[in-house]
């Protein structure tokens, strides 16, 4: 059972850890070559893509902005721009079309690089068609440029003070209220059951002095 229990927990932890993998801010400085529009079939994996443009009909089959660029090691970075309006994860973005200006404008070839920062969520997997959906754009300082992940620093630190919080308050709820209960219950069972038991008792202690008065009698 403890096993199981551990086992259990394990998955849970990963499952939140991934979670939170996929679903806080990243960065990346990266050159962007280019952006394009396609037409994608979102069927199953719906729950890995954004929410449509706000106020336009939601489909499984609609048209997704790309970012396309190039790392500082050459490697091709592949990003969609959508919108996720009010869905989760909540970035409440709603300005894709801005992004992509702000994109094309830090366009630039590799004789002549333009770095920016994009700061993104999610996951790219090519074999499931996933693609880190983009939240903002902005020129980087320099391509050696140190970003410090503040958001995700303090989103840590309040989550570990949160946790904190839930810690204390579980042992305060057990020490004020479970324990003392569970106590009074254990106490009132025994007492619920030692009546009868006393009774048991003494008959079996009756009926065992009846028995033994009686072979006395045969004996005399």
């Amino acid at each position: 059972m403890a096993k199981v229990k551990w086992g259990l927990l394990a998955l849970l932890t990963i499952a939140f850890g991934l979670t939170l993998h996929y679903s806080l801010p990243q960065n990346d400085i990266v050159r962007i070559v280019g952006t394009d529009v396609k037409r994608m079939d979102i069927g199953g994996k719906g729950w890995f893509w954004a929410e449509q443009d706000a106020l336009t009909d939601k489909q499984f089959n609609r048209d997704v902005r790309f970012i396309n660029a190039v790392s500082p090691d050459g490697d091709p970075y592949v990003y969609r721009n959508e919108d996720t309006n009010w869905s989760y994860p909540p970035y409440f973005k709603f300005d894709s079309g801005s992004l992509v200006a702000a994109a094309q404008g830090l366009v630039s070839t590799e004789g002549a690089p333009v770095w920016g920062v994009v700061t993104h969520y999610g996951w790219r997997i090519e074999f499931l068609t996933m693609f880190p959906n983009v939240v903002d754009i902005r020129p980087a300082e320099s391509v050696d440029e140190t970003i410090i992940p503040w958001f995700n620093i303090f989103f840590f630190i309040a989550l570990a003070g949160f946790f904190i919080f839930l810690w204390r308050l579980y042992i305060k709820i057990m020490r004020d209220f479970i324990d003392p209960l569970r106590v009074e219950i254990e106490i009132a069972f025994e007492d619920l059951t030692e009546g009868p038991l006393k009774k048991v008792k003494a008959f079996i202690k009756g009926l065992r002095s009846l028995f033994a008065q009686r072979r006395a009698n045969r004996s005399s």
